[in-house]
């Protein structure tokens, strides 16, 4: 196990050592190790409950650890604002969605994450603040919107906007739970190739992606945690890690894993 006086390795973004969360007397997720490093990018891959957005909410600092310990940029879950850790983690999920207010423009949705806040009231925002945020709109393909009210957004647009949002304060550590849950082919390609450019980007941050499908793990990403039953099945390299083994194990049923251009692909066997 970690030990608190070890001191952070700044090349460690994530590091979880024995981390259980226990519900009701259920184990949500059950002895978990997991290192995420400066310059890798993550995927996590897992049928519904096998434990994928209680470790995410563990990492992006929403949930503590009921055994075990969690370090997130250096600091320990227990022993640090939370609040102020926030503020270095982007976050692009469903419970951020739920709060963004339907009436608020799609560039005000973007510029508050400067403030750390939902919905814009009074603050002020540095003109940096609002090139940055339409930069971050152009880069994900929906700058023409804006000027649009969030709540008439499709669910691809909305999805492309968190993300922009997430990215907004220039985090050390990215976190996407399910971005392409909900796009039709269209959208979830195009999700995928912005996504795989941001990967691709020496400069991008940390980047953790939660998803059900292979067919969603973008090129680019370096490494794959396969959960079940809140239990790692198998974690490491993508390409070593996403095999028809593996797979079959993680979702219960014999499964064939294909690979071409740097795509995975699985069906039944």
């Amino acid at each position: 196990m970690l030990d608190s006086a070890v001191p952070a390795d700044p090349d460690v973004v994530i590091a979880v050592a024995a981390a259980t969360v226990t519900r009701g007397g259920k184990n949500l997720i059950d002895k978990i190790d997991w290192r995420v490093e400066l310059d890798e990018r993550w995927v996590i891959l897992g049928p519904n409950g096998a434990g994928k957005t209680t470790l995410l909410n563990l990492v992006s600092a929403r949930l503590h650890p009921t055994r075990g310990v969690v370090r997130v940029l250096g600091e320990k879950l227990g022993r640090v604002d939370v609040f102020e850790l926030r503020t270095r983690i982007g976050l692009a999920s469903v419970a951020v969605h739920d709060r963004i207010p339907p009436e608020e423009t799609v560039l005000d949705v973007v510029v508050t994450a400067a403030w750390s806040v939902v919905g814009r009231y009074r603050e002020s925002y540095d003109p940096l603040d609002e090139r940055r945020a339409r930069g971050l709109l152009d880069q994900f393909g929906v700058l023409g919107l804006a000027d649009r009210l969030y709540g008439t957004l499709s669910e691809g647009e909305r999805k492309r906007v968190q993300i922009a949002r997430a990215m907004m304060t220039d985090p050390e550590l990215l976190l996407l739970d399910e971005p392409a849950a909900g796009l039709d082919l269209g959208g979830r390609e195009d999700l995928v190739r912005r996504l795989s450019e941001l990967a691709n980007d020496p400069d991008a941050p940390a980047t953790v992606l939660v998803t059900h499908h292979v067919e969603e793990i973008p090129p680019g990403f370096s490494h794959a945690l396969l959960l079940r039953d809140g239990s790692v099945v198998a974690a490491g390299l993508v390409g070593a890690t996403i095999t028809s083994e593996n797979l079959s194990k993680t979702f219960g049923l014999p499964l064939t894993v294909g690979y071409q251009d740097g795509r995975f692909t699985a069906r039944a066997a």
